[in-house]
């Protein structure tokens, strides 16, 4: 099994593909909207360059190092102090919240691929979206084999390590960017569009002293980056020692801010086209833009676009969260 990434944007598309995920084409659209619009922005951009330039970058050191997984760097870390053995058990910390959000994140996933299943059928198309997602969310085992058909393709990607990680993530990226490009340039010819653009770009000052805007953005700035989770950790580990650290860092910050800000450029304008809320919270993807894409021309197959490239950027950040555990 290969143990390193074998060039620099191998590493740098596959941790692109861990920060890339729900974070960015579900949580960013809705609490941008949320939390309003440029002013949030600011603020998340603020914590995204300070967190990738200490965080991401010190994660990305430590794995490097260590050449070990969540539990052993950790050990490292803790070493130079003689405290080697309960670095090991602090691991389990981020190893058990690595579990956790795991388990949690393939369910999401699999509201997605069902979502695309039934766009594929055209079943999506003529739906109540709110009483239809409300009714496989709120049922008990209702999306069991999207879930494992998410998890088998998952383990499929990380079977032969950095590897297969690699190979796959450099497909995925670049047709997760092409997807929501072509999905951007579609919502820019909708008629009042032009008005989520303008709230995009327009802050309201007032919410910068707002303290939960603040801490809402710097949540979404940890989970976007997928720091503390040990993930970037185990990529640090598969890097080669003449790779430049802060630059990886840098280059990761910056294609998952575009990846967030071309997903904001898709949803945003899209339901000010159409004049619906733009702070609709987690119903934004399953019940804001199904709507949406029922009225839209080619719909269907707009909808087909979005919900696979959702699935792509799911799969390499859960494929992330599978590596650490």
């Amino acid at each position: 099994m290969q143990k390193r990434f074998a060039s620099k944007w191998g590493f740098i598309l596959a941790c692109v593909g861990s920060a890339i995920g729900m974070a960015n084409v579900w949580g960013f659209p809705y609490k941008l909207g949320d939390n309003g619009g440029g002013a949030f922005l600011i603020i998340y951009i603020f914590f995204i360059i300070l967190f990738s330039l200490v965080g991401l970058s010190a994660e990305y050191a430590i794995g490097r190092m260590s050449r070990s997984g969540t539990l052993g760097a950790y050990e490292y870390a803790w070493k130079s102090r003689g405290l080697g053995k309960i670095g090991a058990l602090i691991g389990w910390i981020p190893l058990a919240g690595s579990l956790s959000i795991a388990i949690g994140y393939a369910v999401i996933i699999a509201y997605v691929l069902k979502a695309l299943a039934q766009s594929l059928t055209g079943s999506l198309m003529s739906v109540d979206t709110a009483q239809w997602f409300e009714g496989f969310a709120l049922s008990d085992y209702s999306v069991v084999g999207y879930h494992f058909v998410i998890i088998l393709a998952t383990l499929m990607t990380i079977f032969l390590g950095a590897k297969s990680i690699e190979k796959t993530n450099k497909i995925i990226m670049p047709l997760f960017f092409v997807l929501f490009f072509i999905l951007a340039i579609k919502v820019a010819s909708l008629d009042g569009a032009l008005d989520g653009y303008k709230f995009l770009m327009n802050a309201n000052w007032d919410k910068l002293s707002e303290p939960m805007v603040w801490i809402n953005a710097m949540g979404q700035a940890f989970f976007s980056l997928s720091i503390t989770g040990s993930g970037m950790i185990v990529y640090g580990a598969y890097l080669a020692k003449k790779e430049d650290i802060v630059d990886s860092a840098k280059k990761t910050a910056f294609f998952d801010t575009i990846a967030a800000l071309v997903a904001a450029l898709v949803m945003i304008p899209a339901v000010f086209a159409y004049g619906m809320n733009p702070a609709a919270g987690p119903g934004l993807l399953f019940v804001t833009l199904p709507k949406i894409l029922q009225d839209m021309a080619g719909g269907q197959v707009f909808a087909i676009v979005l919900f696979t490239a959702v699935i792509f950027g799911g799969i390499t950040s859960l494929q992330n969260m599978f590596e650490v555990v």
